[in-house]
This record gives C-alpha cells, structure tokens and sequence, in this order.
C-alpha cells in the first residue's frame, strides 16, 4: 500500500525565483528540500570547494595530524586499516596516497571480510607488533574497537583513530553515557563535543578532512586535494550519506572530476562497464561502479579494489577491471537466489508478519547478507535482519527503514550480541546461534513501529499538470543534480490522464510505454519501468478484466490512471522528444 503526499511548504517563490534566476518552480522545488533562504538555495545551487567547512572544526584532527606528522619525521612505520566496503576501500586510498605524498613509511591492511571480520580485531593488532608497526591509523571503524585498542595501547602502539559510525553508548537512568576508545586521537564527527558542522559524513571524508590538515602541517599545495575528489564522491554516494550540505558539494565537484578522472583504475572501471566517461552522474557511483568495488571484498579481497585505485599502467589496471566486473556479475546471480531464499523462509516460517523482520539463511554468503536485507526492505517496508552461518557462529546485516533508528534499537538488545555497529539506517553483528530467536523476540517486543509505519510513503514535490512541461523547464531540473538520499529526483503528479495504446519493450520486457492525455487534450509519451504483469494486475484489480483487455487491444475503455513522474528528454534519431517516467500510479474507471 501506499499514500501519497504533496509538499506543502510555503515560501514566496516568484520572489525567490527572480532573486535566484531560476523558475517558480524550481524555487519550490528547493523550499521541499528544506531550504529556507535565498542564501541556502544560492549555495545549493553555486556552491563550491570554497564552501567546504573547515577540517580543523573537526575534534582531535589537529591532534592526529600532529602525531602522525611526527611519526613520519622519526620514520616510524604506520599502517592504515579500513573496512572492506566502498567507503573504507576509499578512506584506505585517501589515507595511503596523502601519507605517502607527505614522506611517510606507511602500508595497509584491509581485512578480510571471512577471516578477520569488521575491523580492527587483536589478530590484526599482533600482526601488526610483528610487522614492526609502531602506529596505526583506523578509517571507516575503530570507535568501536574499545578492548583492541586497549590490548594495543598496553604494548606501546599509537592509534589514530578516524571514523564517522555512531558511537557506543550505555543507557543509565534514561541517558546516554558514550564510550571513547583510549586512542592518541580519536575522529569521528559523531562525537557528542565535536564541533563539525555536519556530522553525517562518510569515512572517506573524515579520511579527506584528516588529509587536509596533515598537508597544511607539510605546506603542501591545498590545491593538490583535488584529486581525492572523485573518490570521496564515490563514497559519500556509496555509504548513503545524505547528498545535502557539504556532501552535495564533495559529490557535484567529484563528478565533475570523474567525468575526465586521471585516475587509470577509474578509468579501465568506467570502460569496463561501458560507461561514457562525460556523463556520469550520482547513479552510476551507487550502482554501477560502487558496487563493483564492493564485489571484490565480499567475493574475494578488497585489497583488489584497493590496487586497482592505485594503480598506474593502464593495461593492469584494465585487467582488474574487468576482474571486479566479473566479480560484480558473480554477486548479482548469488544476490539473486539469496532474495528468493529470503521470500521463502519469509512464507514458510511465519515470520513476515513479524514488525522486524529477522531473516536466518544458513547457506547465504554472508557478504551479500546486506544487500539481501536491502531488498526484502524494498519488497515489504520492514526493518529487516538477514543473518547467515559461519565458522564462528552467525553474521548479519541489516537495513532499516524510515522511523526506526536501527543502531539505537540494537543498543537495547546488546547483550544478544559479540559484536555491532551501524547507522540509523543499517547495521552489522556477529553472535552466538542459540541467540536468534532470543534476538527475534527482544527486537520486536521492543519495537514501537505501527501498520501505518509499514504503508510506503510517497513524497510528491508538486501537482504539475504536464502542458506545463517544456525543453527550458526539464534542462532547469539539472540544476538539482546530483540526485540520491537526501536530494531526490523531483516527482510530479498528474491525474485523471486516459490512456492511448500500451506497448511492451526490450528483451526482457521490463519497459511499458504509454500515450496519456489529459482532460484537455493535451498528450504526452510515458514509460514505466518495473514489474509489468503486476501494473496490468492492478489495473484488472480496479477497473475488472474487461477494461484492461479492451485497454491491451487497442479498443476503447473507461480507465484512467493517476501517476507520479519525472520528466525527461528522449533522443531517438536525431528528433527529441519530451516523455515522463512513470514512478507510482492509481488506476480508477469512468
């Protein structure tokens, strides 16, 4: 079920239109993302590297750059160790290429996602001791390593930590009493006395921020941060960070870089996959070459991922390029199977009326856990856990969805745990198997959620009738990019639009294309893109077989269709044409 919502946010747009040059509508289309003032929108709209907030805001970031500044005039040996997704991939490469470019004796470790799990862990730190490594530096993880950095600390290494996950807490009578790890220097915007004026941050910009301050202490050109751009991009899209602020700005000028990247591996990754290097955009970061450096900590190592970043010959580079793709291919097929999997122990069990779904698939590699829990979210608007056996017991992933804050929900249950950590919206854990339905029980006994938390909310920008759609209008809407969580692409409304011939495309017959015509006559193309024998069920389910037999044949019918879109512009031999996407619809008889 859904329930649509028109934003209904008041502002004076004509004069906000003519301040900013822009239409009326594109003013309002600002005003729903929350922006309030001229100077908000003009920073929205021109902002630029001049506009990044200052590193130094950022606690114990002068401090870390301090030790590590002197680590690297005593020649002492650093190591960098990082998740094993995009972010820590990214906040690896940022980290390794800043050190080395300031002298530094420095290597990495990226830990493997089956053998060493999330993290620092004391393995790690013993290697390290072995290794003659007198310091370490954390990105994407550490301020949860409490005991390792502990266990590290009593046998005399340095930690810098750096970090942008939430931080430990224990309730004690009804308030919050955050655990710092005991590190030389701990940075993590999160921090309840940080001073960073955006907290929701990816680790590779944390990563980023900690650069720019160790180049300042060298007197390194600042303008050589430059080309980190690109890849704090990718991981500020990656990790799903909101594209707003400061984030917005790191993704619109790191695209901008992308699109004609120095970078070798980038290149060989963009050509891989078909890609046209001047027009990517904040999709294909997220879908398209994310999730191919991704594929390789989940089916291999991501210290291919990490190589590939670095590397400077071009036929290499294109080699493990087409390593990853095939790594990414391999991934989308277990995917794939996982999700019907999940389905099905859904059904069988009786769980899926649970309000948090709780998802054990023994088999399931348990690097796709989250990307299987992202799409049973998808599929039912739940909370959802997909938890999947190893040799140490159980691990999983989680993905949540809006109202429910899914870190602080695992806080309450902790003690079911070994180990966790996430975000509001998506988790990992590790724990014993004689604690899941222990774990199944608590998360739902405590949860508030209600059925009106399960309808899928669907957020329109304005009622646009489509007469007012024009070439001027759908290129004005580029202004807004770069869309993702947080900025999304506008969605319009129309309703009461009869429908003219019903077309089935592509291979896989994945596409619909329509004619719809308003009551005044006026026309336009529509395609939609999705499950089309369950679009032509909904229409059975609201206007009866008849009409939508009459409708596929070409005859004439009494349904109407209400619809959400966005427009776009389709180029097809030379002759443009305006057509909208259709993104939700209602169905209704004359």
């Amino acid at each position: 079920m859904e329930q649509w919502f028109i934003a209904s946010k008041r502002a004076d747009f004509n004069k906000l239109a003519s301040e900013l040059h822009v239409s009326p509508v594109l003013a309002r289309l600002m005003r729903n993302r929350d922006l309030t003032t001229e100077q908000e929108m003009e920073r929205y709209l021109h902002g630029s590297l001049r506009d990044l907030y200052d590193p130094y805001l950022l606690k114990d970031v002068e401090k870390g750059a301090g030790i590590i500044k002197n680590k690297i005039i005593e020649k002492k040996k650093i190591r960098i160790i990082s998740d094993y997704d995009v972010d820590g991939v990214s906040s690896n490469y940022i980290l390794y290429k800043g050190l080395i470019r300031c002298g530094a004796v420095v290597d990495y470790k990226i830990p493997d996602r089956v053998e060493d799990g999330y993290g620092i862990n004391e393995h790690l730190i013993e290697n390290a001791l072995e290794d003659g490594i007198d310091t370490i530096i954390t990105c994407d993880n550490g301020i949860a390593a409490l005991e390792q950095i502990r266990f590290g600390k009593e046998r005399g290494m340095t930690f810098v930590v750096t970090d942008h996950h939430d931080i430990p807490f224990i309730e004690k009578d009804g308030a919050k009493q955050y655990i710092i790890p005991e590190a030389d220097a701990v940075i993590n915007p999160k921090q309840p006395d940080c001073n960073y004026p955006m907290e929701n941050i990816c680790g590779a910009v944390v990563a980023f921020k900690f650069i720019q301050v160790l180049y300042h202490l060298f007197s390194i050109d600042p303008s050589e941060m430059k080309e980190y751009l690109e890849i704090t991009a990718m991981a500020t899209v990656c990790d799903v960070m909101l594209l707003q602020d400061e984030n917005r700005i790191i993704v619109k000028e790191g695209l901008k870089r992308l699109n004609h990247t120095d970078n070798p591996g980038l290149k060989a990754l963009i050509a891989v996959n078909q890609l046209s290097e001047n027009r990517l955009t904040a999709y294909h970061l997220g879908f398209v070459l994310g999730p191919c450096i991704n594929a390789s900590g989940r089916l291999s190592t991501a210290r291919l991922a990490l190589e590939l970043l670095l590397c400077e010959d071009e036929t290499k580079a294109r080699q493990m390029a087409e390593k990853l793709l095939e790594l990414n291919t391999e991934r989308k097929n277990m995917t794939k199977a996982g999700e019907e999997q999940a389905h099905e122990y859904l059904k069988t069990t009786g769980h899926l009326q649970d309000k948090v779904l709780i998802v054990f698939l023994p088999d399931c590699h348990e690097s796709i856990a989250g990307i299987i829990a992202g799409r049973i979210r998808e599929c039912y608007n739940k909370p959802v856990f997909v938890l999947t056996k190893t040799k140490d017991g159980l691990k999983g992933s989680g993905r949540s969805i809006e109202g429910y804050h899914m870190y602080q929900e695992m806080v309450r249950v902790r003690e079911c745990f070994d180990k966790f950590g996430g975000h509001p919206m998506a988790a990992g854990l590790s724990m014993p198997e004689d604690k899941l339905e222990e774990f199944r029980e608590k998360i739902n006994k405590n949860s508030t959620l209600t059925e009106q938390d399960f309808i899928r909310k669907v957020h329109i920008d304005i009622a646009l009738p489509i007469p007012y759609l024009s070439e001027t209008f759908i290129h004005e809407l580029n202004c807004l990019e770069p869309f993702g969580n947080g900025n999304s692409k506008p969605l319009f409304a129309q309703k009461e639009l009869d429908i003219h011939g019903v077309r089935v495309l592509g291979a896989t017959g994945s596409c619909l294309k329509m004619f719809l015509e308003d009551k005044n006559g006026y026309s336009v193309e529509a395609i939609y893109f999705g499950d089309i024998p369950m679009f032509f069920d909904e229409m059975k389910n609201s206007c009866g077989a008849r009409e939508t037999d009459r409708l596929q044949r070409g005859l004439s019918h009494r349904i109407r269709m209400d619809c959400t879109y966005y427009p776009e512009i389709n180029e097809w031999k030379g002759q443009k044409t305006i057509q909208i996407v259709i993104k939700n619809y209602r169905f209704k008889t004359i």
